[in-house]
């Protein structure tokens, strides 16, 4: 996730992109430029850093003649933080320049076309292919040459142009990313989001996928990908500025908690190609994973939790023995690490102490090492044989939401990658789960609209002191992870445990009125775990369900149901985390806690 910014009209125009951007930094903040038409040339500034270091760079932008620019906060994708990979990027006669929002998907096949005609490239971004596929096709006529580069292009991107021989415009285009325009009497802008634009004006555009709009000075215009002109009803931002700066959520964590179709998506679709699993970063050959005798999953809190779901997950589908280890246990335990190993590392931010030990430790023995982080560049992404990105945008919340099951799906795809090598998995369930990854994000998406339920319940629970979660199987890995988030945020004392484990003592502590949420997911597993739901409830517990949607039955053994979309087995602990990551929320915003900053945990933990 990036934050692009575009001004042009009567002003100097490199101070208000600066701006601008500064509005934005919570969407990137590993480098960041702007490009400015100076009247004669277009003037391009960019560094590895903040938006302080830019600001500096130029005076606060004073340095830079010009009133039509365009900027860019940058969160790395492809290529790691760095002056080359930072936006705006340029062709080579430096004509046209370029800032990007989200993933060019086929940008492999396009660089290696362009490579093909003669063109060199800067930077290892995917976005410099469009700068250069602009560059080759352009014939005068910016505004034609984007039309006749979206249908090259696959993936989401929201795009901001200039080009030194149409001088007095603006180019952008939106799809699958966020692009506003913001109208004015004395300019026109174009945003990622609302906060770059509310100190100039509250009236906006808001694009839809395929607009392409025009602006210059004293106009804008909005075309179809057929460049006939659209008629855009202007809306009226009634929020506050730091109310825009979160989307309009009252806090990061709901808002990153709606993002997640998005950042599920961007995990799993660039890793699908005509309905086979394609892990271009992942270089271990097919003899290599036949010959996996074992993996060892190693990470922290709620990577470990995803680890765990892994586990089940690829032993189910790949039939290797999977190992899910605490990285701050795995480093001092003296592991046996044999031939035929690899080791999974998992990381949101990719710095992790323990979990960066524990690689270096697999690593010294010879493991082959797969890192799944979501930071581009960082310390466990430079160091892993193979990186496997999850593309989910940065997280401002501590506790993570779309960052934990970007996790998840990317676990899935190594799963059906491995169990269809391994030809463990038939061909008719391999194509089956295809299509229910890829249903995964509208499946949120429809859990994400009934929220209100959950608010309810969570409303009836402010002075709850204890909570317990069970399950089976996944549904374990899922109560492991719904528990966290309860703790973390909301302060509330709770557990996890393996359904089974129940009566080994712990049930000595259910009584009247004592929150049990049962996760039951696992349709073979359905009536051991109402087995261990009727113990609780004979003992006074009040008991919340989490179940899938044709499992009605549940209702005359439990208090209260949440339904989850029907999903196929091996994917239902993404579903059931979304209705308790909304739960956790409600408690803790109920509760007056600082959801976004919990006291004493910190984003990305980099000490034992």
């Amino acid at each position: 996730m990036c934050g692009i910014v575009g001004y042009i009209g009567k002003a100097q125009a490199a101070p208000i992109l600066l701006d601008g951007l500064a509005k934005l930094e919570y969407r990137g903040y590993d480098s960041a430029g702007i490009s400015i038409f100076d009247g004669e040339n277009i003037e391009t500034v960019k560094t590895k850093g903040k938006i302080k270091d830019l600001r500096e760079m130029t005076h606060d932008g004073t340095d830079l003649a010009g009133t039509v620019g365009i900027g860019h906060t940058r969160w790395a994708t492809h290529g790691e933080p760095s002056d080359v990979n930072s936006h705006p990027h340029v062709n080579a006669s430096e004509t046209i320049a370029v800032v990007h929002n989200g993933i060019i998907e086929n940008y492999l096949e396009l660089k290696k076309r362009l490579l093909d005609k003669g063109y060199v490239f800067q930077s290892e971004t995917d976005t410099e292919v469009v700068t250069l596929l602009l560059d080759y096709y352009f014939d005068g006529d910016l505004l034609k040459t984007l039309a006749k580069v979206m249908s090259r292009i696959e993936g989401s991107y929201a795009l901001g142009i200039i080009n030194k021989d149409n001088p007095d415009e603006i180019i952008a285009v939106k799809k699958d990313s966020p692009l506003i325009v913001g109208l004015s009497e004395d300019g026109n802008y174009i945003a990622s989001d609302i906060p770059a634009v509310l100190k100039h004006t509250r009236k906006i555009y808001i694009l839809e996928d395929g607009e392409i709009v025009k602006l210059t000075r004293d106009n804008v215009t909005v075309y179809n990908q057929d460049l006939d002109v659209i008629e855009k009803e202007v809306t009226e931002i009634q929020w506050d500025v730091s109310a825009a700066e979160k989307g309009g959520y009252q806090h990061f964590m709901m808002k990153e908690i709606h993002e997640q179709p998005k950042a599920v998506r961007d995990t799993i679709f660039p890793r699908l190609r005509e309905d086979e699993v394609f892990i271009h970063e992942l270089r271990m050959t097919e003899e290599q994973i036949k010959n996996l005798k074992k993996i060892f999953i190693i990470a922290c809190g709620s990577a470990y939790h995803a680890g765990v779901t892994g586990k089940y997950v690829i032993e189910e589908l790949s039939r290797i023995p999977v190992e899910a280890d605490l990285a701050s246990e795995f480093r001092y335990r003296n592991p046996i690490l044999e031939d035929n190993t690899l080791a999974i590392i998992i990381s949101q931010s990719g710095e992790t102490a323990d979990t960066l030990a524990a690689m270096r430790e697999a690593k010294r023995h010879g493991v082959r090492t797969l890192a799944i982080v979501n930071v581009v560049g960082s310390s466990i992404a430079r160091e892993a044989d193979d990186v496997l990105y999850t593309w989910a945008g940065p997280e401002i919340a501590v506790a993570t939401t779309k960052g934990y099951t970007s996790q998840l799906s990317a676990l899935y795809l190594l799963a059906l990658h491995f169990g269809k090598i391994r030809e463990k998995i038939s061909r008719s369930d391999y194509l089956e789960m295809i299509q229910e990854l890829k249903a995964l994000p509208d499946k949120i998406e429809q859990m994400l609209q009934d929220k209100e339920k959950i608010q309810y319940l969570a409303n009836q629970y402010i002075g709850l002191k204890d909570v317990f979660f069970l399950g089976r199987g996944i549904d374990y890995a899922s109560a492991l992870e719904a528990s966290l988030k309860l703790k973390e945020i909301s302060y509330v004392h709770s557990e996890a445990y393996a359904a089974g484990e129940l009566k080994h003592g712990t049930i000595s502590l259910i009584e009247d009125g004592t929150l049990v949420v049962a996760l039951v997911t696992q349709e073979r597993l359905y009536g051991k775990i109402v087995s261990n739901i009727v113990e609780v409830k004979t003992r006074g517990g009040f008991v919340l369900a989490v179940t899938n949607e044709d499992n009605t039955e549940i209702e005359k053994n439990v208090d209260y149901v949440f339904y989850i979309p029907k999903t196929n087995k091996n994917f239902t602990g993404l579903m059931a985390t979304i209705p308790m990551q909304l739960f956790a929320y409600y408690v803790a915003v109920a509760k007056g806690c600082d959801v976004d900053q919990p006291r004493n945990l910190a984003k990305s933990v980099t000490v034992e």
